[in-house]
């Protein structure tokens, strides 16, 4: 959108918004980030709160204001030639809180300048630790949204204090040993990024642990019933400042009409739970070895799949050229590659019995909520300890293993389909699937942290 354009766009929204208390929102620049953001920004929008999206113009970022009408944006920009030269994803976010430090605070400076809208809060990413020294500039009050779940948190929390001890990764038989205070985890199921330096990563760490006591509320898109315990941890660790278990986010808004999709047609001829749902998100990226390896077993396991293949997701690849020659053909109506789907909407497909993922938060909590088992290969970051619960806490999924290998493959993903009738892994789906519905009704412990957030906002 051009400046212009994007001046038109704010100027209309701010008119129809005028005498609302303002919502400022602050994404971080992932998928993965941004669009629990942009759910919750919705959330608060249907309590009719105004919303201002703070949002950054770089390569990595997916947000298009056009797509949001019911939203005002502000873009702020980092130096470009800077974060294209940083490998790492910690590394990046290491250097944005650095770089966008006067960016934001002349966005919040223009924003507190306005007199039509009274801002109720900032509520800021917990990546953006260096947003809190803003936020207290402008005597506004600053909530820590985590975007992913409250175990993984309190994991990654842990880290630097554990590094001492223990290196990450290493192959070390103590990194079975479960965590302290955190029983249901273990040392290697701490969140790591692949080939990232521990000092950039215990440095982040530590910046969030001590931003977020700073802070005024901490969000999470999470629900009571599925975290009671690390949820009873994080008051405990962050009292007095309350907490706001608000999720599943997602499940606050209503399903869209099932979009136009080459997958629903094709999903639309399978018969109910038969179809495996194949997604590693949107950064996980696979070598053509292993590319090779899922391909044939996802074909020997005989079940129907749609898989989504990120083009550039294989290393030297645009899309499928690493496949064999006549691999499609082969598989003809059985299986279905693409390069993109409306996850939360082919989750809830009756054709869908299982779903592989690299479990990502979004991800897992919205299998979870549509009934849907998992078959779990993690990656990095958050995504073991999700794994982790997956498999061994809620037990609503099964675990890959640490290679791919097409024997291995072939041998759990039938594993896993077999429990999509009567098994136990889909009776314990279900339920949480249950009280994933129950909690955002009317009563519900969502809906009712819902009612304290928008209560506190307002009691400025």
């Amino acid at each position: 959108m051009s400046v212009k354009a994007e001046q038109k766009a704010r100027n209309i929204g701010e008119k129809k918004e005028e005498g609302k208390m303002r919502v400022i929102l602050f994404p971080v620049p992932f998928e993965g980030h941004t669009n629990p953001m942009l759910h919750l920004a919705q959330i608060l929008y249907s309590k009719a709160f105004s919303i201002t999206i703070i949002h950054i113009i770089t390569h990595l970022t997916s947000l298009h204001p056009s797509n949001h009408p019911n939203f005002t944006f502000r873009s702020i920009e980092p130096d470009h030639a800077e974060t294209c030269s940083v490998g790492g994803v910690i590394e990046l976010i290491t250097l944005l809180n650095r770089q966008l430090i006067e960016p934001l605070r002349k966005c919040v400076a223009e924003l507190v300048g306005e007199v039509d809208n009274e801002i109720g809060c900032l509520i800021t990413d917990a990546h953006w630790h260096f947003s809190q020294d803003v936020a207290n500039e402008f005597g506004i009050r600053r909530i820590v949204l985590r975007t992913a779940n409250i175990s993984a948190f309190l994991g990654m929390l842990a880290l630097p204090a554990l590094r001492p001890f223990y290196t990450l990764p290493s192959s070390e038989t103590n990194l079975e040993d479960p965590l302290p205070n955190l029983p249901h985890l273990r040392f290697k199921d701490l969140p790591t990024m692949n080939n990232e330096s521990h000092h950039f990563i215990d440095q982040l760490l530590t910046s969030i642990f001590i931003q977020t006591k700073s802070s005024s509320a901490i969000i999470f898109n999470s629900f009571h019933d599925l975290e009671p315990d690390s949820l009873l941890k994080c008051h405990h660790l962050f009292s007095p400042i309350p907490i706001f278990p608000l999720g599943p986010f997602h499940k606050h808004l209503p399903l869209t009409p099932q979009p136009h999709h080459p997958s629903f047609s094709w999903l639309n001829s399978k018969p109910p739970r038969s179809v495996l749902y194949v997604s590693f998100g949107t950064l996980a990226t696979l070598q053509p070895h292993e590319f090779l390896e899922i391909a044939w077993g996802l074909a020997n396991s005989t079940h129907p799949f749609l898989w989504v293949v990120r083009p550039a997701m294989v290393s030297g690849s645009e899309w499928l050229e690493r496949l064999p020659e006549g691999f499609e053909e082969m598989l003809g109506e059985r299986g279905l590659i693409v390069k993109w789907a409306p996850q939360r909407e082919v989750l809830a497909h009756p054709a869908i019995g299982g779903f592989w993922t690299h479990c990502g938060w979004n991800s897992t909590i919205e299998s979870l909520c549509e009934g849907v088992p998992m078959l779990c290969y993690p990656c990095f970051g958050d995504q073991k300890s999700n794994a982790r619960y997956v498999t061994h806490v809620w037990r609503i999924g099964v675990m890959l293993g640490d290679k791919l290998e097409r024997g291995v493959i072939e041998k759990m993903i039938m594993k896993l389909m077999a429990e999509r009738e009567d098994g136990e892994i889909m009776k314990r789906v279900m339920d949480l699937k249950e009280k994933a519905d129950t909690c955002i009704k009317e009563g519900g412990s969502s809906f009712n942290s819902l009612k304290n957030l928008v209560n506190f906002i307002l009691q400025k």
